[in-house]
C-alpha cells in the first residue's frame, strides 16, 4: 500500500552528479509509526466496546460495519490533518469543546441502551434487543463514535508530523494516517470475528445480561470521562 522512496529523476539533471532517490520516510521511521500505532490501537477502548456492543447486536456483518466506521472516522481525521485543518480545529476552544461533548454524550447515550437491555433482557429475555442491527447503523455508529473522539485529533496531530520527517508533506501525512487506518480496520474485524465465534455462549442469558451491564457501563464511563476532560479546560 505504501511507497516510500521516490525517485528523484530518472533523466540526468545540469549539475548533479548523482540521480539518486529521495527518501519521504525511512523504513525504520515507518517501523517505529507501525509499533506506536498498534500500541494504540490494541489498547482497548470505545471502538473496541462498541465494536463488541454491535457484534452482539447484529453479529459479524454489524460488527465489521462498526469497523468500517471507525476506520472511515479515522481517514476523515487523516485528511483533515493533513491538509491542516485538524490543527486549526484544535485551535477553535469554542468548536473542539463542542464536538468533544457531543462525542461524550453520544458514548453515553450508547452506553445507557445497553445497561436499558440488560435490565429489559432480565423481564424480557426474548424481545430486549428488538429487531437485529443493520450493517447501515453499525457504520453510521461507528463513524460518528470515531469522528467526535478528540483523542483522535490529538493522535493524528502529535504522531503523525514526528514520523513524516522534517519536512512533511500532504501525501506522506496521509499515507501514514490511512495506514492506521487499516491497521485499526483490521484489528476491529478480528474482534467481530472472534466474538461472533463465540457468540452462542455470549447470547446466553445470563452471560448476555452481565455483558450487556458491563459494556453499557464501560461505554458511560467513558462518556462521562470525556465530558469531564471536556469540562476541566
Amino acid at each position: 500500500m505504501c511507497v516510500w522512496l521516490r525517485l528523484a529523476n530518472l533523466r540526468p539533471q545540469r549539475g548533479h552528479r548523482h540521480n539518486e532517490p529521495t527518501i519521504v520516510i525511512g523504513f525504520g521511521s515507518y517501523l517505529a509509526f507501525v509499533g506506536v500505532s498498534l500500541l494504540v490501537i490494541c489498547t482497548p477502548g470505545q471502538d473496541t466496546a462498541l465494536t463488541i456492543r454491535n457484534t452482539l447486536l447484529g453479529r459479524r456483518r454489524a460488527g465489521i460495519a462498526t469497523a468500517a466506521g471507525v476506520a472511515l472516522g479515522q481517514a476523515t481525521w487523516s485528511v483533515a490533518t493533513s491538509a491542516g485543518l485538524a490543527v486549526v480545529l484544535a485551535a477553535s476552544a469554542p468548536l473542539f469543546f463542542a464536538i468533544r461533548l457531543a462525542g461524550a454524550a453520544y458514548l453515553i447515550y450508547l452506553g445507557a441502551r445497553s445497561l436499558y437491555s440488560a435490565l429489559s433482557r432480565k423481564e424480557q429475555p426474548e424481545k430486549a434487543h428488538g429487531p437485529p442491527l443493520t450493517g447501515g447503523s453499525a457504520l453510521l455508529q461507528g463513524y460518528v463514535s470515531n469522528l467526535s473522539n478528540a483523542k483522535m485529533v490529538a493522535f493524528f496531530i502529535s504522531l503523525l508530523p514526528p514520523f513524516a520527517g522534517p519536512d512533511p508533506s500532504f501525501t506522506v501525512l496521509l499515507l501514514l494516517g490511512l495506514n492506521f487506518c487499516v491497521l485499526t480496520f483490521a484489528w476491529l474485524v478480528g474482534y467481530a470475528f472472534a466474538v461472533d465465534r463465540v457468540s452462542g455462549w455470549l447470547r446466553r442469558s445470563g452471560v448476555r445480561r452481565a455483558l450487556d451491564g458491563l459494556l453499557g457501563a464501560v461505554l458511560v464511563g467513558l462518556g462521562l470521562r470525556v465530558g469531564s476532560e471536556a469540562l476541566a479546560r
